[in-house]
């Protein structure tokens, strides 16, 4: 019987197929294998050893071993805590946030739990950056700042909850970066309203910024902006209250000519207080 070309390809097809599955269960296998039997201190040791020597992947993958094999074994804590800093220094982000989210919610009052809560903010922290921003060819506020926020969350929990933390002052200085670049980002986006007319919706933004980014420096701003969305809602009264606050926080804003407020996009004629 003569056989089609076709059904010749086929029958190859299937053949390389069914190599690459068995080539891939072998492989998978063999990966599983690789730590059976051995002792949680023979991993630890090779673990520390990889830690020290910068080799970060070598110890996640020790360290992990001891994470799945002795889950209350000996060194399962000071695992849990060492993946955290492997992963961050891999930098693996995500899989750092979600090591130290877990050692909290495991171990919330281990004597480390700070380090695990401070991890997992830089790790948010390194997220959020961009390599351009120190050229300041980016500006960080312009973008997409989830990771940013979480990092803020993140330190202000840690501040307070452990204010005698190693970690704390440091903590705080982020604070004080990420409240600025967060206050600066609202700032963008009411701007952005203004432009298009949703006045009200820019008020809402300033008085976002200054209730809850009080110390932040772009919050005298934040006042410019209700100022002009209350212009351009036609509520003069209310602009000129806030005008006030505003001459008083910033009398050298760069919208005041003196005490007189000049709006930069609405069609409005200028405000004095």
């Amino acid at each position: 019987m003569r056989v089609s070309p076709i059904a010749t390809r086929l029958v190859a097809l299937l053949l390389a197929a069914a190599l690459i599955t068995g080539c891939a269960g072998r492989s998978g296998t063999e990966e599983q294998d690789e730590f059976e039997g051995v002792a949680e201190q023979q991993l630890y040791d090779e673990a520390r050893d990889a830690l020290e020597g910068g080799r970060y992947t070598t110890a996640i993958t020790r360290l992990e071993a001891i994470d799945t094999r002795y889950p209350f074994g000996r060194h399962a804590e000071q695992a849990q805590l060492e993946l955290i800093y492997a992963y961050y220094q891999t930098q693996d982000w995500e899989a750092a946030r979600a090591a130290a989210s877990r050692f909290i919610r495991l171990h919330p009052t281990h004597p480390q739990a700070d380090y695990a809560l401070y991890m997992r903010g830089l790790s948010s922290w390194q997220a959020g950056r961009f390599s351009l921003e120190r050229l300041r060819l980016i500006d960080i506020s312009k973008r997409d700042l989830g990771a940013s926020r979480d990092a803020y969350s993140d330190f202000r929990e840690l501040v307070s909850r452990y204010p005698a933390s190693e970690y704390a002052p440091d903590a705080e200085q982020r604070i004080v970066y990420l409240r600025n670049v967060l206050a600066r980002h609202e700032l963008h986006v009411a701007d952005f309203y203004l432009r298009k007319g949703a006045y009200l919706a820019a008020v809402e933004r300033g008085r976002w910024v200054v209730e809850n980014y009080p110390e932040a420096e772009a919050t005298r701003d934040a006042l410019a902006v209700m100022v002009e969305g209350y212009l351009g809602l036609d509520m003069r009264d209310r602009a000129r209250e806030v005008l006030q606050v505003l001459i008083q926080n910033d009398p050298g804003n760069e919208r005041l000519r003196g005490r007189t407020f000049q709006p930069q996009h609405v069609r409005a004629q200028s405000l004095s207080a």
